[in-house]
């Protein structure tokens, strides 16, 4: 797909790059894994660096042909993927310095009103960030009102779910809704007038989103799989924008990390005296005033950042277990 005259990457900021650059330290050289490429804003910053290499992935296939310019320019330091960060381990003989993640949606896919991530838009519901089984247009004329309801709720802490979840069963059943403006106008009638903080429309977009990328089951295998392909002291950086993804980043670095005094009772025997990560101090860093000014997508975002131990890999199925009332909501089908 052809990119527009005005370049998406123009409008593109990479959320706390000067403290991400500050964690990885790429001035020393490095290989380094960007797994949510979008319009390359990570990638670029750390092929600034002569000594570097980077291996990108996304699952998006609108961003392959920036991915390919900047081939063209790094061929030897710069790889692309086109696929999911939950499947980040294909090639687990590479050791990185410091594997990334940034969250959420980027610039180019809410910008692309014809994808339907944005309440702005006229075009049909979609909310693919690439490669999924279901579109959100799928998922609000198919799904019952129960199921509508734990999935607004849940994944986007809509106080109002119910009545919402109530009325787009009622709207569907004379016509299909096919359309993001047709599911704004549903969710503006649902909430209470007084409600002024945010658009009536960003948690529960937000919720349904989340669901159709099953964001929370990526999330968990990414930076599981992340942890493997770390070298000793390699770091594992994670920005994100939604509590629910923060509080999965801060319980794996904390319960994995060598200051935590996990009980044992459970663990198998090899495992015992195993972490994945050095002391972890569980502090956010937040983006500063002055780019919250000329970026105000890094508003709500947190930078958490674990350092890996010398430990060998174990697989952290503790962690698949406290969250599993989350997964188990994402592979509900219809």
């Amino acid at each position: 797909m052809k990119l527009p005259h005005t370049s998406p990457e123009a409008k593109h900021l990479p959320v706390m790059i000067d403290e991400v650059l500050k964690i990885c330290t790429p001035k020393n050289g490095g290989t380094f894994m960007d797994c949510t490429f979008g319009a390359g804003g990570y990638s670029k910053e750390l092929l600034k660096f002569p000594k570097t290499s980077v291996v990108a992935l996304d699952r998006d296939n609108h961003v392959t042909e920036i991915a390919e310019r900047l081939k063209k320019k790094f061929h030897s330091r710069f790889f692309f993927h086109n696929k999911r960060f939950s499947k980040l381990d294909f090639d687990s003989s590479i050791k990185f310095d410091a594997v990334i993640f940034d969250l959420g949606l980027s610039s180019i896919q809410l910008d692309d009103l014809s994808r339907g991530f944005s309440f702005k838009s006229k075009n049909e519901l979609d909310m693919s960030m690439g490669q999924t089984e279901r579109s959100a247009k799928t998922v609000i004329n198919s799904y019952g009102s129960q199921d509508l309801k734990d999935i607004i709720k849940t994944f986007g802490d809509e106080k109002e779910a119910s009545k919402i979840a109530k009325n787009i069963i009622k709207e569907r059943a004379s016509m299909p809704i096919q359309t993001t403006d047709q599911l704004v106008k549903i969710i503006k009638n649902s909430k209470n007038k007084n409600y002024k903080k945010i658009d009536e429309s960003t948690k529960t977009f937000q919720a349904i989103r989340i669901f159709v990328n099953q964001e929370i089951s990526e999330l968990i295998e990414g930076i599981t799989k992340a942890s493997k392909i770390l070298k000793p002291g390699g770091k594992l950086v994670v920005i994100s924008f939604h509590s629910i993804e923060d509080k999965i980043v801060k319980f794996f670095f904390k319960h994995f990390s060598k200051n935590h005094s996990r009980s044992n009772k459970y663990l198998p025997e090899n495992i015992k005296n195993l972490y994945l990560f050095e002391d972890y101090k569980n502090k956010i860093i937040k983006a500063t005033s002055n780019e919250v000014k000329s970026n105000p997508r890094s508003r709500s975002a947190k930078l958490r950042f674990a350092v890996r131990s010398e430990d060998v890999f174990y697989d952290p199925e503790e962690l698949r277990i406290k969250f599993k009332y989350l997964t188990d909501l994402e592979k509900r089908i219809a």
